[in-house]
């Protein structure tokens, strides 16, 4: 799909109306307008939300701050990421955004992407609350919403510095290897909901041998992904002495 740029216009936004009346996502409306869902996001958060959202308000809304930007002294763009090393700021800022949407094109919920995106692109791995709301330049209530839900899906940890009485939010080099055992961890618990199912349904029934299946197929998954998690997990951790510039990584195939 090719995702055009430029300016949202008046009917781009009558359109964003229609489809929050008609219950669409955030993706989807951004697919039926081929523009990238944190476009989409953006504009809807700052204009109502989207129970408030009117297009004609938005627009004008819009076209105010155009004018006061032309009037208003100029200030740094706002990048999720560090720009040091030489780093081109607008090539970093236009990474983090197609980051972003792909994240949220899987499921991830936009806030949750935008933060973890700004995680894994700052060179620390890590942020305190405060610097997460300077750099996404959200609100706090935002910030602890989606870290609370990241903490839940095991992408990122907290820790408190012992000279320092505010907490920070983390990634690590085990964060995929969590994320995948508790992957894991809620198939099993599927396959075993599905066997019981089975099991009263009865194993001859049509509808038994779908349960079946199913709670087979989801503790196999499972299982496998466990194992593999662990495999990969053992080759691409760092031992205790070296750091990531001494890790080996396995040779690509041929």
């Amino acid at each position: 799909m090719r995702v055009s740029g430029g300016r949202l216009s008046l009917n781009d936004r009558q359109q964003i109306a229609a489809g929050l009346a008609e219950g669409l996502s955030y993706s989807d409306i951004a697919r039926n307008l081929q523009r990238p869902v944190s476009t989409i996001t953006r504009e809807i958060s700052r204009n109502g939300g989207p129970s408030g959202y009117r297009a004609h308000q938005a627009h004008q809304a819009t076209q105010r701050r155009a004018r006061r930007r032309t009037t208003a002294p100029a200030r740094p763009p706002s990048t999720p990421a560090d720009t040091a090393h030489g780093r081109d700021p607008h090539a970093v800022l236009a990474f983090a955004e197609r980051f972003t949407d792909l994240l949220a094109q899987t499921g991830l919920p936009p806030m949750m992407a935008k933060v973890l995106v700004c995680l894994y692109t700052t060179d620390s791995g890590g942020l305190t609350s405060a610097g997460l709301v300077q750099r996404l330049r959200v609100s706090p209530a935002s910030i602890s919403k989606a870290v609370g839900y990241l903490e839940e899906q095991q992408l990122i940890r907290r820790e408190r510095h012992p000279r320092q009485r505010s907490e920070h939010y983390v990634i690590d080099g085990d964060v995929w290897y969590r994320a995948m055992i508790a992957a894991a961890q809620a198939n099993g618990v599927i396959a075993e909901a599905a066997q019981q199912g089975a099991d009263i349904l009865g194993a001859d029934t049509p509808a038994g041998t779908r349960l079946h299946d199913m709670g087979q197929f989801l503790r196999h998954v499972g299982e496998d992904l466990a194992q593999a998690a662990e495999h990969w997990r053992q080759i691409f951790s760092p031992s205790p002495a070296s750091g990531p510039d001494d890790l080996e990584r396995p040779a690509d195939p041929a």
